[in-house]
């Protein structure tokens, strides 16, 4: 019998580490990054609105690099340049900065020389102010091991991995609950968004469905809980090839354009095409609009691709892609028994018809008893985690023993 005490007792001590864990992964970053007052800036021509921290007074000494299949995307801080310690030219590892706000940038994973000079320029600047503390860089994503060892040799810093679905719900949990603003969501009729000012009630259970080249679906059921329930191979970078092939637009944002302008109707086979013009089938909810099959029509009309416009064929290729998610997306929180779906990832990009399908897609399957949600920054999840997580390093957060 006393053979098994020392195996009870570790399991006791273990228990009470994750415990301690789980409360510290629990707590706000206001203990080393103030959130108070957090407002996202509105300005004039920025692709992503930075957040203003105006109550921080941490010396922020990191920058955050998240590197996907498709896009690579860095966060970092900067100070206030209008308060006392900016002007200072001797500044200790004591010394708080007064305010400054969260920026940040993207890049094409190909081009991954842009990130890293980026990320050089930023530490340069950090060294020019006389902190004689370095910068640490936190790496999240798949390139985060890919490319781990050239961004180590050339920006000659520590360069600390972590994992990329933690950094994800990490990112969501702080954003959703500490930036006002920051969710929405949009209404398939007029197309009107809808800003969450604070998070409701029954945080948890939720879903978060993040598209980025893929798609990734994880279940969130409480701070840094979750599982990864489903996925997708058809995803940002199924719609980034297939129009590379089908299109001349050579970015993701020129195929957006695209999709703007462009008629589905030319390309998909409509119910209506089936059924009759103005005739749906609304004994099971299919207008005559509604879509039976994406590119139907292609076939029908022995048209070659140099006949048909790629404004038409960005927008069917988009809602396809985004129709597939959506169901896919309700199906997975049906047999879950998850109401609340956060849309992530920079496939999404605000873009208004990405979201209008995600959107009457959930409310469609579940007969409007599920929620689409939406961030401003969906495509940031990752590094905002990865930059939050630095402090846990510097607190020496506990890890729980692997049993």
């Amino acid at each position: 019998m006393d053979t098994h005490k020392p195996g009870l007792r570790h399991s006791q001590i273990s228990e009470e580490i994750i415990e301690q864990v789980e409360r510290q992964l629990a707590e706000p970053p206001s203990l080393w990054l103030n959130l108070t007052g957090a407002q996202i800036l509105e300005e004039e021509g920025q692709d992503t609105k930075d957040i203003v921290l105006p109550n921080n007074r941490s010396q922020v000494t990191h920058i955050a690099v998240d590197i996907g299949g498709s896009l690579a995307k860095i966060l970092y801080y900067v100070r206030d340049t209008t308060s006392p310690s900016s002007s200072s030219s001797e500044i200790n590892e004591k010394e708080t900065d007064h305010g400054g706000r969260l920026s940040f940038a993207k890049f094409e994973t190909s081009k991954i020389d842009d990130c890293i000079n980026l990320m050089r320029q930023l530490i340069q600047d950090h060294a020019r102010e006389s902190r004689r503390k370095p910068v640490t860089v936190m790496a999240t994503g798949g390139g985060a091991y890919k490319f781990y060892d050239r961004m180590s040799k050339e920006l000659n810093v520590e360069v600390i991995r972590e994992d990329e679905m933690e950094c994800l719900i990490t990112g969501l949990d702080y954003l959703v609950s500490c930036i006002p603003g920051e969710v929405f969501m949009l209404n398939p009729e007029t197309c009107e968004m809808t800003f969450q000012e604070q998070f409701h009630d029954g945080k948890y259970p939720h879903m978060l469905v993040n598209i980025g080249s893929g798609v990734s679906i994880l279940k969130v059921t409480g701070p840094s809980k979750f599982e990864r329930i489903g996925g997708s191979s058809l995803g940002g970078g199924t719609l980034w090839g297939l129009l590379s092939l089908l299109t001349h637009a050579s970015s993701f944002d020129e195929m957006l354009e695209l999709s703007k302008k462009g008629d589905n109707a030319a390309v998909d086979m409509l119910v209506g095409d089936i059924y009759g013009e103005n005739i749906g089938y609304e004994r099971i909810g299919l207008k005559d609009s509604t879509i039976a099959s994406s590119f139907g029509k292609v076939f029908r009309e022995n048209k070659k691709l140099d006949e048909f416009l790629p404004e038409d064929i960005a927008r069917s290729l988009l809602l396809a892609i985004s129709n597939n998610i959506g169901q896919i997306a309700y199906l997975h929180a049906q047999k879950h028994n998850v109401k609340n779906i956060y849309f992530g990832g920079s496939f999404i990009r605000n873009h208004v018809q990405t979201m209008h399908t995600l959107t009457y897609a959930i409310q469609f399957w579940s007969n409007q008893t599920m929620n689409a949600y939406f961030l401003r920054h969906e495509g940031y999840l990752g590094v905002f985690g990865a930059f939050l997580k630095y402090a846990r390093t510097e607190n020496n957060v506990p890890v729980p023993p692997i049993s």
